[in-house]
């Protein structure tokens, strides 16, 4: 096994905190792992690792050692980086984190196309309702909405969302149409358990911002089963237009109290700022601003 390849295989043992994590990850066994790894302490003659049967953690040569590893390592990825984004070849693992309902109503329905355009490429999505480390979790593209809070990362705008309030044609036959923000208190508000900020619903009035708490008898984690209750009739809901825009146009849902619309998210495409953007990454983000440029408001 070569130098380069023992600094891959050590990287991996510190960044996954443990041999059969790192064994896991590079598909090898865990015994193999640990075989490399005295291996190169016998060569380099010093202890990398104190390792105990619940812990393990770096000695001072270690941490150096590892430390140097990623240096090259990163070089490394560098090098190749460059000779991809010089022939423009988009290959290896990309990996995207999105929320659920960006995905399934804006990702899934154009990746295919991406796929067909670069099959070097494997697509790993990933689904979260909450922002993720990006390098800690490895992730080369991620979708964000709202308030970017993390300035370490590169920001590509993709567009914005208004958020609408709506229910179905059958629900407001039975329960009526709120004119005013103020009646939403009598109706059935559905809401989202991972996200309280979600269930305050903020509307312009001529007495200026009015806040109303979202109350009902429906609650779920996620956004997509929300909306489908909403259009089964369960209540109202207030959604992006990017999930909603053609439900409305095709009558499935109607829009209310839309002279006191408030809430309106900017949508970005974030990656780790590198010197050397991977050929898969840039490609990816040429794409997703070629595909949604034309919809900025997603109405």
């Amino acid at each position: 096994m070569d130098k380069l390849t023992e600094m891959e295989v050590y990287a991996a043992v510190i960044q996954r905190g443990g041999l059969s994590a790192a064994a896991r990850e590079l598909e090898l066994t865990p015994s193999a792992v640990s075989k490399l790894i005295k291996r190169l302490e016998n060569r380099l003659g010093v202890r990398l690792l104190n390792r105990t049967t619940r812990r393990l953690s770096t000695t001072e040569a270690g941490q150096q050692f590892y430390q140097r590893c990623l240096d090259i390592l990163s070089a490394v990825e560098d090098a190749e980086n460059t000779l991809s984004n010089y022939g423009q070849i988009a290959k290896g693992k990309l990996r995207i984190n999105s929320t659920a309902g960006f995905a399934r109503h804006q990702l899934l329905p154009i990746l295919m196309e991406f796929q067909e355009e670069y099959p070097q490429l494997e697509l790993e999505l990933q689904l979260s309702g909450i922002p993720v480390d990006l390098v800690a979790e490895q992730v080369d593209v991620a979708i964000r909405l709202g308030v970017l809070e993390d300035t370490s990362l590169v920001a590509r705008h993709l567009g914005e969302s208004r958020r609408i309030v709506c229910a179905s044609p059958e629900y407001l036959k039975l329960h009526g149409k709120p004119r005013v923000p103020s009646d939403l208190k009598s109706h059935s508000c559905l809401r989202l358990s991972t996200s309280r900020s979600f269930n305050l619903w903020r509307f312009q009035t001529p007495d200026g911002e009015q806040l109303i708490e979202a109350r009902g008898g429906f609650l779920t984690n996620d956004v997509n089963a929300l909306c489908d209750y909403a259009m089964q009739g369960g209540g109202i809901a207030r959604l992006s237009s990017f999930m909603v825009g053609r439900l409305l146009e095709d009558g499935k849902l109607i829009a209310l109290l839309e002279n006191y619309e408030k809430d309106q998210q900017q949508i970005h495409a974030l990656y780790p700022n590198r010197k050397q953007l991977p050929g898969k990454v840039k490609a990816f983000i040429s794409f997703l601003q070629n595909k949604l440029s034309d919809r900025p408001l997603w109405d």
